[in-house]
């Protein structure tokens, strides 16, 4: 039976990359795939661009309202008319951007159309929250794989950090790509360690939580005892 596959990193850990690699070897073999994206992640249009250098168009965008089931049929029907050729496997990049109903149309794919589906992403925001699309791929995916980078300390990075002008912020939306726009300050991203990244955030995970601190712990009541 093929799978769903949920290969999550942080950033910089060479997620698009591996997706490229991916569709390298299964070409290499002969075999036929397709690539997607979410149309919001605006880098690189309709391009998926590693930073690495190494970039190729995609297949197709998904918009929020797509129907990747449908979609994938569409286009599995195309390759065998014009082709001959079925399709072997669809390749996601930036799946967190996806829809929970989206992640659902990708299990499906791998169930009943026996087609693979890799889906390349990062589990959290820059305040730790998971996007939707990681989260019901975590829920669901047959296999999930962690892609490793590390912080600027040396030790595994998890977490992202978003700076605004290169200065750490945990203000803002949900999704902000990291691309200067054609006003205002940069957003970039950096991937830490659960150390360095509450160094930078004054002990905050997310700015709708307690601040974290020490005497404040101690001194507090057990909630079992009061």
């Amino acid at each position: 039976m093929a799978k769903l596959y949920f290969r999550y990193g942080a950033m910089n850990s060479g997620k698009s990359t591996a997706l490229l690699q991916a569709a390298f070897n299964y070409e290499e073999r002969g075999h036929r795939v397709l690539i997607a994206k979410p149309a919001v992640d605006t880098k690189g249009d309709d391009r998926i661009v590693s930073r690495l250098g190494t970039e190729r168009a995609a297949d197709f965008v998904i918009e929020p309202s797509t129907d990747v089931f449908l979609r994938l049929s569409q286009h599995r029907k195309h390759a065998l008319t014009i082709a001959g050729q079925d399709i072997s496997a669809l390749l996601i990049d930036e799946a967190q951007f996806l829809t929970e109903s989206q992640v659902d149309d990708l299990l499906r794919i791998a169930v009943l159309e026996g087609i693979p589906v890799l889906a390349y992403g990062i589990r959290t925001d820059f305040q730790t929250v998971a996007f939707p699309g990681s989260r019901r791929l975590l829920e669901i995916a047959h296999s999930i794989e962690e892609l490793k980078t590390i912080c600027r300390c040396g030790r595994k990075a998890i977490f992202n950090a978003r700076l605004v002008g290169g200065v750490f912020t945990l203000e803002g939306d949900q999704v902000a790509i990291d691309e200067a726009g054609a006003e205002g300050p940069v957003v970039t991203y950096e991937a830490l360690c659960g150390q360095c990244y509450l160094e930078e955030s004054q002990g905050v995970l997310n700015r709708g939580r307690r601040h974290w601190s020490s005497s404040v712990y101690a001194d507090a009541p057990d909630p079992d005892f009061t």
